[in-house]
């Protein structure tokens, strides 16, 4: 369900490298030609196309876009360059620091990932950063906060289909009770969704919906203003149906009070190989335009054409 458009008969890694080394020639930056090749390369091109071009021009590719680029279109390019799992660990590093702070990014990366994503994603971070993931957001969190994002970063999830019906009866009675006693950081409420398989979670919150007659997401609305609850409504919503809050990231980023670029360049970036087509029609069903008009209308430029290349618009 990706959205990236790599063409059936693409250059070679020697060729593309040369073409990015051209772009940064002479006056000013060739942007169409940097968005022609990075965006249309998946990405074991993309990682092969940086080692070529280090190994002929001496220099990181990074390094030489971070030169020449500048603004939303500079951080979108560089952002899409990095592997995965390198983006990752750049993006979590980013959602610790005092200034870029959030617990929502974290989360995000935790929630979404497969277990091998996220667990290249913590060796990555280990690499650049020389510290593990788990520390950062031990020594970054507070409270309920911590309670829950540690666990969620650190875990290693079983990534089968197969479901014990009889322990997601169980568990969403446990779950139940620890929301009737509004103990919403009870350390098996946790247990449950920091360490189950998604599988198995969606069983447990599919019984207890049957069972109780409400999803768990409405009786998790208590106080609509609490910020720990947003967040575990959020990382349900991740672990379930990760395309919905996709969908809400992008039209909050676009509809909000000036565009959040960050929110829909991380989306962007971080989805388009992944399950971008997905997010896409989830957006469209609940905001009645398409994700590619909505971009469209609140980006211009090379911004504009580098996202609209990746969710994989036609003329881009």
């Amino acid at each position: 369900m990706a959205t990236l458009k790599v063409p059936t008969q693409t250059p070679s890694a020697a060729e593309d490298a040369e073409q990015l080394h051209k772009a940064f020639q002479g006056w000013g930056t060739n942007e169409a030609l940097i968005i022609s090749v990075l965006a249309h390369r998946n990405a074991a091109q993309r990682k092969l196309i940086r080692e070529i071009y280090n190994e002929t021009y001496g220099e990181d590719l990074l390094k030489a876009l971070d030169k020449e680029l500048s603004s939303d279109f500079e951080r979108s390019v560089l952002l899409w360059t990095l592997t995965p799992a390198e983006r990752d660990a750049y993006l979590a590093n980013e959602a610790t620091k005092r200034l870029t702070s959030s617990n929502w990014v974290l989360m995000e990366i935790a929630c979404t990932r497969s277990s091998r994503d996220l667990f290249a994603a913590k060796q990555a971070y280990h690499a650049r950063y020389k510290k593990s993931l788990e520390e950062d957001v031990a020594y970054h969190t507070s409270g309920d906060f911590r309670k829950l994002l540690v666990p969620l970063v650190s875990t290693f999830r079983y990534d089968g289909g197969d479901v014990n019906m009889m322990l997601a009866r169980t568990e969403a009675k446990i779950i139940r009770d620890k929301i009737s006693d509004k103990d919403y950081a009870h350390e098996e409420l946790i247990r449950i969704l920091t360490t189950r398989s998604k599988a198995q979670i969606n069983a447990t919150l599919n019984h207890y919906n049957d069972a109780f007659g409400n999803a768990i997401n409405k009786d998790l609305k208590a106080d609509p203003n609490d910020e720990y609850l947003k967040l575990l409504r959020a990382a349900i919503k991740c672990l379930t149906y990760p395309e919905k809050h996709f969908a809400k990231v992008l039209r909050l980023a676009i509809n909000g009070l000036g565009t959040d670029e960050w929110g829909l360049t991380r989306v962007v970036t971080t989805r388009a190989e992944v399950d971008m087509q997905r997010i896409k029609e989830e957006y469209h069903r609940r905001n009645t335009v398409t994700l590619e008009k909505a971009i469209a209308g609140d980006t211009s430029g090379d911004y504009e054409r580098m996202l609209l290349a990746l969710i994989g618009h036609g003329d881009a």
